[in-house]
């Protein structure tokens, strides 16, 4: 059988960084390459080869970062050929802020890939509720387009909570099931 590929683009962001960095740990024993928005420009159709294309963004200012709406914006020489159709996509995003509408830039992730002709794999985990109440552990802030993490520290030792570390490792799971079914 021959060995899926996964390939992971993210932003600069440190904390982006570190989050794309532990997804590829837990989609191992996968081969996961990992790829900055910035420095993969003119390498954007060699994930032919890919399996499932992970995009990673910063959420600033209630969107993606600067650096992968760039990357976006690059893929559009080749758009209309269609190499990504039927491929399959999955995305997460990081901020310092709780909330800092991470939403929507899991939309704009789902919605670049949707443009290519690539099939979304959503998050699939439900929050947890204990007596009733939503706890902290995984997918404490409920999204469901993508994974979405919040960094508690500074981006130079990013850390991330520990509920949305669980997310990460779930998400991984259903990404790694995914590609053994497909």
């Amino acid at each position: 059988m021959q060995r899926r590929i996964i390939s992971i683009i993210h932003d600069d962001n440190q904390h982006v960084e570190k989050a794309a960095g532990l997804l590829a740990l837990a989609l191992q024993p996968y081969a996961v390459s990992l790829f900055t928005a910035r420095a993969i420009e003119a390498e954007t159709m060699s994930f032919a080869d890919a399996d499932i294309i992970i995009f990673g963004s910063y959420s600033s200012f209630g969107t993606v970062s600067a650096d992968f709406k760039h990357f976006m914006e690059s893929t559009q020489p080749f758009w209309y050929s269609q190499p990504w159709k039927n491929k399959y996509a999955a995305g997460f995003t990081v901020s310092e802020c709780n909330s800092a509408d991470k939403l929507l830039t899991l939309q704009t992730l789902a919605l670049f890939a949707a443009y290519h002709g690539m099939n979304w794999i959503s998050l699939g985990i439900l929050p947890r509720y204990v007596s009733g109440q939503q706890s902290d552990g995984q997918n404490r802030s409920s999204t469901f387009t993508g994974l979405a993490l919040h960094a508690t520290s500074s981006p130079a030792d990013a850390e991330f909570h520990t509920g949305d570390l669980l997310t990460l490792e779930l998400f991984a799971k259903r990404l790694l099931q995914l590609n053994n079914n497909h």
